[in-house]
């Protein structure tokens, strides 16, 4: 099994920016792939972003291309989201995810582990 710590959430300005750092501990060199997803109040919980653990490759949602860098740190275990450029829009709660298996990265169903998420606030 895989453990999985958010950090780095917080209020900021409209504008601002953040760094989301996930922590990952226990069986963490079998994890494929490890995403960010966000959930806002009444909302559904939505893709972010997300990194292949062994080759690197990113993948993000629209809403966040060129304003979002998702990066990793393997000696570390751990997977960064830089925020850039935020908006009211992106509040929301913030959770990372990892999956042992490779394929899609971008549905809820693809992952197995999540952590308990970090809070994100924007104001205008």
């Amino acid at each position: 099994q895989v453990q999985l710590v958010e950090s780095g959430g917080g209020l900021v300005q409209a504008g601002g920016s953040l760094r989301l750092s996930c922590a990952a501990s226990g069986r963490t060199f079998s994890m494929s792939t490890i995403g960010w997803f966000r959930q806002a109040p009444g909302k559904d919980r939505e893709f972010v972003a997300a990194i292949s653990w062994s080759g690197g490759k990113t993948y993000y949602a629209d809403s966040v291309k060129g304003r979002f860098t998702i990066s990793k740190d393997n000696a570390r275990n751990t997977v960064y989201l830089q925020m850039n450029s935020l908006k009211p829009e992106d509040t929301a709660i913030y959770v990372c995810a990892t999956t042992y298996y490779s394929g899609s990265y971008y549905r809820t169903y693809d992952y197995e582990y999540w952590g308990q998420g970090t809070q994100v606030t924007v104001s205008s």
